[in-house]
């Protein structure tokens, strides 16, 4: 194979342009390294792109809201200067087959009066449980930006770390220790029982510990997927979500942005077939066009399996690590349904225009519809009547869509990866957006005369197009065995791999996924730590 034409060599390359690899680059960069990082679609983001899906209409495809996004690489790598805005998403709206709803906002005073009118019971508790919530978060926030410690070492330096984790645990209220160990163990929906009685209430919020899992409201585990969506902030207020202006794409082009002022390189449309390995040491990549190009380390975004399988040849790894990677879950369980509307959506339990269409619609009226929506997913169907998670990003941003025009963006479970026999996705796919439409109308019965284009994003999409091992959004489960120190393979969850100067920067490592770019950067601040590169 030929060498790449401009002969250059690079301290660092980073395989995928997703928001993580640009974080690590930009990082890297900063500190003085010559970097490339490679993209295999036209469009950089991975997950957190915009596309004009339809002439006019720009679609956050797959991720869509913004909260995760660590503050500290805000203030790196100046954001803002580079074109990153965040509008507020105000509250979330749920609307009731009786004709009623439930409709939280980011005022107090509301949203208690709110579910007051529910239950006067759960309005009292709200507040107690926004305080225990907030309690949880400032005891695991920390754990974000730490590199993951070895439990198994003697090493004095990992064993601070846990000393640390312990003595934060120690310090905690009685109360707080015990609801952190719930979170850590029990159902979102068993949590959430403890502190409320109203249905709609528990099930919408429970409806956050199930993103990004093949698991239900029920299962044990669910609870910490609620905090770690919990932690989302904005200007330091937990529990915020946003839109980016320009959809989520702008996040990873304002990030890009930073990178290239550091001195980054970045080339779309350059798909890699093999990560070089030579004598148990990473030198380079080969693209798929047979230009070889190299570097004292590579540094890859995209998950295990395509990391581990897929671009590295065999016979180069340990067995046993190898094992490791075969057991890590990714099992997709998400869908996205994106649509281009000649109008707005009607609610009946709330007609007309309004605020309750500004923040997110969910569609989560009940725990058992919730939970009825993963029995079918079990047994390798998508749901008939899902969970979907709607936002109208149009009425904060109306560069999205031509004027009049709106877009709505739907995050749908359940649709599970792997169907029952007999099923395939590229015969089930618009099946499962008419579903999701169906149900959707049921609250809202004039959205199909308003969709002017649909597209219906599978799991199985999500793994051609986005590189997604079996469409998990979170690059693989949140789930208790596959977090910290265990995330993605035990021993090997602080960036690095067993092929020297290879190592892991994407959503697959610790803290897990979202649009965080933790991941990112604090797989930077080990490469530099190492003193790799030139």
């Amino acid at each position: 194979m030929a060498a790449a034409a401009s002969g250059t060599k690079y301290d660092v390359i980073v395989v995928g342009g997703g928001h993580n690899g640009l974080v690590n680059a930009a990082y890297l960069a900063k500190a003085g390294k010559k970097v490339l990082v490679l993209e295999r679609r036209y469009v950089l983001g991975g997950s957190a792109c915009t596309e004009e899906v339809f002439p006019g209409f720009k679609f956050s495809v797959c991720s869509y809201v913004v909260s995760l996004l660590r503050p500290e690489i805000i203030r790196d790598l100046e954001l803002p200067r580079h074109g990153l805005e965040i509008l507020p998403l105000d509250g979330t709206f749920t609307p009731m087959p009786s004709g009623d709803y439930l409709w939280r906002v980011n005022d107090h005073g509301r949203t208690h009066r709110e579910i007051a009118r529910h239950s006067r019971v759960d309005a009292e508790a709200y507040d107690e449980f926004g305080k225990a919530m907030q309690a949880m978060c400032r005891f695991v926030k920390p754990i974000l930006s730490m590199i993951p410690p070895d439990p198994m070492t003697l090493n004095p330096r990992e064993l601070m770390k846990l000393l640390f984790i312990g003595r934060r645990f120690q310090g905690m209220s009685s109360g707080d220790k015990y609801n952190q160990v719930q979170l850590m163990t029990m159902s979102a929906s068993a949590f959430l029982d403890q502190w409320f009685e109203t249905d709609v209430l528990k099930a919408t919020m429970s409806a956050s510990g199930i993103i990004g899992t093949f698991l239900g409201v029920r299962s044990p585990g669910t609870a910490y997927v609620l905090l770690h969506h919990y932690m989302g902030e904005i200007d330091g207020a937990f529990r915020a979500w946003g839109f980016a202006r320009g959809g989520t794409g702008a996040i990873s082009n304002s990030i890009a942005d930073a990178a290239r002022e550091a001195g980054v390189e970045i080339r779309t449309e350059s798909p890699i077939a093999r990560i070089i390995v030579k004598n148990g040491r990473a030198t380079g990549v080969a693209l798929a066009n047979g230009d070889e190009i190299y570097a004292d380390v590579i540094s890859s975004s995209v998950d295990p399996r395509l990391t581990f399988t897929k671009m590295i040849e065999p016979g180069n790894l340990p067995d046993d690590f190898m094992e490791g990677v075969q057991r890590y879950k990714f099992r997709g369980s998400s869908g996205k349904v994106n649509m281009a509307l000649d109008g707005l959506p009607n609610f009946k339990c709330m007609p007309g225009d309004g605020l309750h269409l500004r923040g997110a619609m969910s569609i989560s009226p009940a725990v058992e519809y919730m939970e009825r929506a993963y029995d079918e997913a079990k047994y390798g169907h998508w749901s008939s009547h899902p969970y979907i998670d709607m936002v109208i990003p149009t009425l904060t941003d109306t560069s999205l869509a031509p004027p009049g025009k709106h877009i709505l963006s739907c995050f749908v479970q359940y649709a599970p990866y792997k169907l029952a026999p007999g099923l395939n996705w590229d015969t089930e796919k618009e099946k499962f957006g008419d579903a999701v439409v169906n149900t959707i109308a049921e609250y809202a019965p004039n959205i199909k005369d308003i969709i002017l284009h649909r597209q219906v994003v599978t799991p199985l999409d999500l793994e051609r197009e986005w590189g997604l091992s079996e469409g998990n959004i979170f690059q693989g489960e949140l789930s208790l065995e596959q977090l910290f120190f265990l995330r993605p393979v035990p021993g090997w969850a602080r960036y690095r791999t067993p092929i020297k100067n290879l190592y892991m920067c994407g959503s697959a490592t610790h803290p897990g996924g979202g649009i965080m770019g933790a991941n990112g950067r604090l797989a930077a601040l080990e490469i530099l730590k190492d003193g790799k590169g030139a």
